[in-house]
This record gives C-alpha cells, sequence and structure tokens, in this order.
C-alpha cells in the first residue's frame, strides 16, 4: 500500500512514523520546503509544490498511490484544496487529519475573526501598546501600514516581505511554556495577541498566559474545509480509514 501524506505538521509526523512501521506500507511525506531545516518524519520524503492541480493529480497517478492523507497546517487552505481536486481526479482515497482548534476557556479575552485581513483592521483600532504577533511571517504584509503600535513579531523564519515599521522580531519553534510566554509578555509590555486558532500544544502556552495577565487576544478563525469534506482530529482514526486501526 503506497500512502502520501501532506503536509509538514506533528501530526503528519506521527502518522509517518506509524505507517512506516508497518509491514507492507509504503509511505511518502510531502512537505513544503518554505522550512529551510524542517523535522524529518519517517519514510520517503518529498520537498517541493507539485505544480498545481494538475501536478498533484499526475504525481498521484505516476506513482500508483493508494491513499493520500491531507495532514497541512489547518491554514494551507490551497493544498487542501488541490487534494480534493486531485483525489476526485484519480479516484485515490482521501483522508483529511485536522487537530481540533482551540476553545475559549473561563477569564479569556477572544475576539474572533474571519481573516488576516480583519485581523490587522482590529489591531490596528486598539490603543496604542505592543501586539505579540505570531500569525506567521507570510501575513506580515497586512499589519505594515500600523505605524501606531509596536509589534513583538515571533516568526520561524525571518520574513522576506513587508513588515510593521515598528517591530522586534523573534525567530522561534515551539513548543512554548507557561512561564517562558508569560516572561515575554511582561518583558514587552504585550497589550494584545494577534494568532490563528491553529490547535494544538505546541503553542498553546501564550494563551494561557494572556488569559493570566488579562490580555485580550484576537484569534483568527480557521478556513472552511472544501465543500462536502470531513475531517478527522487524530492520527488513530486516520489509521482506522485507512485499515490500520
Amino acid at each position: 500500500m503506497r500512502v502520501l501524506i501532506l503536509g509538514g505538521t506533528g501530526e503528519a509526523r506521527a502518522l509517518a512514523a506509524e505507517l512506516a512501521a508497518r509491514p507492507g506500507v509504503e509511505v511518502t511525506s510531502s512537505l513544503a520546503g518554505r522550512v529551510r531545516d524542517p523535522a524529518l518524519p519517517a519514510g520517503e520524503i518529498r520537498i517541493g509544490g507539485f505544480g498545481g492541480v494538475a501536478g498533484l493529480t499526475a504525481y498521484l497517478a505516476e506513482q500508483s498511490v493508494d491513499a493520500l492523507v491531507d495532514a497541512t497546517h489547518p491554514f494551507a487552505a490551497t493544498i487542501s484544496a488541490h487534494a480534493v481536486s486531485a483525489a476526485d481526479a484519480t479516484g485515490v482515497p482521501l483522508v483529511v487529519l485536522r487537530r481540533p482548534g482551540w476553545s475559549a476557556a473561563p477569564g479569556d479575552r477572544w475576539t474572533r475573526v474571519p481573516d488576516i485581513v480583519a485581523a490587522a483592521a482590529s489591531a490596528g483600532a486598539l490603543p496604542a501598546g505592543c501586539l505579540f504577533l505570531t500569525t506567521g511571517r507570510r501575513d506580515l504584509a497586512e499589519f505594515a501600514a500600523d505605524g501606531t503600535h509596536d509589534y513583538l513579531v515571533r516568526t520561524v523564519e525571518p520574513p522576506d516581505g513587508a513588515t510593521p515599521p515598528r517591530m522586534t522580531l523573534l525567530l522561534g519553534r515551539g513548543p512554548y511554556t507557561l512561564d517562558g510566554e508569560a516572561g515575554l509578555m511582561g518583558e514587552h509590555g504585550v497589550t494584545a495577541l494577534v494568532t490563528k486558532d491553529s490547535g494544538g500544544e505546541l503553542t498553546s502556552a501564550k494563551l494561557a498566559a494572556a488569559r493570566d495577565r488579562g490580555i485580550g487576544v484576537i484569534m483568527v478563525d480557521r478556513p472552511p474545509l472544501p465543500a462536502g469534506v470531513t475531517a478527522v482530529p487524530t492520527v488513530a482514526a486516520v489509521l482506522d480509514r485507512l485499515g490500520y486501526g
């Protein structure tokens, strides 16, 4: 059985490890290649794009892929849409793996917004202060017109486009601790957190730290899944779908 996993998430790596340990399964993980030093999964690895729907469709056919798993980041809407189209075109079964999103807890002060444009508008309307921005380097241009706020920006890779004019950049990759996040917010005088509803434990400490410090959060909602697609929340559920539960 040949399985192609899309995505460099922790869940994708965990799934690759499970499948690679099973006799008779050939697993290939496809990574986008946007991170210079990614954590590599078990099995075969492919780095780089496919060239749109047509390229992914051709790859599935040429490699005789038996199952396609979309385990990309919850905000990787384009590749998720391509996966649906390629699976439909080839008849290859598709399983979508999405870790559950975050839910507000008592004491949280969240403002949910539908996309990064709305997040930038909400951030720009806040009183002057320091905004902790953890939405990723590809979204920084949306905040580049805001000269009112100081921005504490944390990304995995250095940004390569427009950025907020008053920015302090931190390069880092989770997991993060509650004490570390609280200390960071205190050191920089953070007055609001702007983040995406990525879910998971690796980066959730910032939410608890914001709650403890009474800091408001602008939370960007996930893009919807393609029409007719239902995701499963765990690696175990994917294995069940593939007949390896």
